[in-house]
């Protein structure tokens, strides 16, 4: 048993947290399992319906009495260009055609309701609601507070936490340039903030006074040890749970992710249109050469949905994505529980060599 701030917040056994992971990789076997574990287990709702999201909120509470989360992607101002949604639905044909599906798909909407997703949270009055991509309206903020819901907002620099914790939320993430999956920056900046894990902790602890969740190339328990020496309060762990027994991601998504090397993930906007790191695949490399501008998030993730389904279904992990962070190298198939255990267990034993004298 590891004690910090955020456990003592949550009443959770260790200070780690299953990243909420969109897409089918979190499912209520696997939240279940970590919070059982003593971790606090985290449903990636930011693509499900409300209906959806309201079912797995009540699958999990059949499965655990233990605290979890469930994660929201705030929305972002986008503008939309039918001549560039053109341009780049012709380039996509080309992949269509070769996976057998319907070329130019009507697609009528390009995301879920966010007030609707916020509504079925509120309705399942959830232990813990984390955001990415920005911040919530302070009325959402509140009205979760008074569901009694721990929220936590997702920032890649140190300013994104100053304005998190000025909105009230109650402890965030500190998201590192190694973590895979969609970067939760929510400033706009020239360029895309890529502070790693070990240089962002320490400064974002220094500046707020909320419990700060560590992300990005932490799978064991060095990194815990290493996170908590940096004031870190948890840490956020998402690859190293991938190819878990419980996760939902695909068998063959599964497996790239067992074989892949530290070397082998990128951050693209090919598949979504917003900055994600994940597994470099042949759809990454040939959309690279693409000399068209990319629609932003989420009309590009909703244009390239039918072809990561139908690759799914074929079992052509080339054009899945495959997101996952730079520690893939030390991803496993073990169980959740096991995988808490062991990073618990590792964690202790590295504290322990530390000497507490020079």
């Amino acid at each position: 048993m590891m004690h910090t701030p955020f456990t003592q917040k949550l009443q959770i056994r260790h200070p780690i947290v299953q990243a909420p992971m969109a897409g089918g990789p979190t499912t209520p076997d696997l939240i279940a399992a970590v919070s059982n574990a003593g971790g606090l287990g985290n449903l990636g709702a930011g693509y499900l319906t409300p209906q959806q999201i309201g079912q797995a909120i009540r699958e999990v509470k059949e499965r655990t009495d233990h605290p979890f989360g469930v994660n929201l992607f705030v929305p972002e101002p986008f503008i939309e260009s039918a001549e560039e949604i053109h341009q780049v639905t012709n380039h996509l044909n080309a992949y269509r055609v070769q996976l057998g599906i319907t070329q130019n798909p009507n697609i009528s909407n390009y995301a879920e309701s966010f007030e609707e997703q916020v509504q079925a949270v509120l309705d399942g009055k959830v232990p813990v609601c984390s955001f990415t991509f920005g911040i919530p309206e302070s009325r959402i903020i509140k009205a979760l507070k008074q569901r009694g819901t721990l929220v936590i907002g997702t920032a890649t620099t140190v300013e994104e936490a100053i304005r998190l914790e000025a909105a009230g939320v109650d402890a965030i993430v500190a998201q590192g340039s190694e973590a895979g999956g969609h970067r939760g920056a929510f400033l706009n900046q020239p360029i895309e903030p890529l502070v790693g894990t070990m240089a962002l902790v320490p400064q974002m602890v220094d500046a707020v006074s909320l419990p700060v969740i560590a992300a990005g190339g932490i799978m064991d328990g060095r990194g815990l040890a290493a996170s908590l020496a940096l004031g870190a309060s948890a840490v956020q762990m998402g690859t190293a749970f991938l190819a878990c027994t419980e996760s939902g991601a695909h068998p063959a998504y599964k497996q790239k992710v067992l074989v892949a090397h530290e070397d082998e993930t990128v951050i693209t906007h090919v598949y979504s249109g917003k900055a994600a790191r994940g597994i470099i695949t042949d759809f990454v490399k040939d959309m690279d050469q693409y000399s068209g501008a990319i629609p932003p998030y989420p009309i590009q993730n909703a244009l390239t949905r039918d072809i990561r389904q139908a690759a799914a279904k074929a079992n052509n992990p080339e054009y899945m994505s495959l997101w996952a962070g730079q520690g893939v190298r030390q991803a496993t198939d073990r169980s959740a529980a096991e995988i808490v255990q062991h990073t618990v267990e590792q964690a202790i034993a590295v504290l322990n060599r530390m000497p507490l004298n020079s």
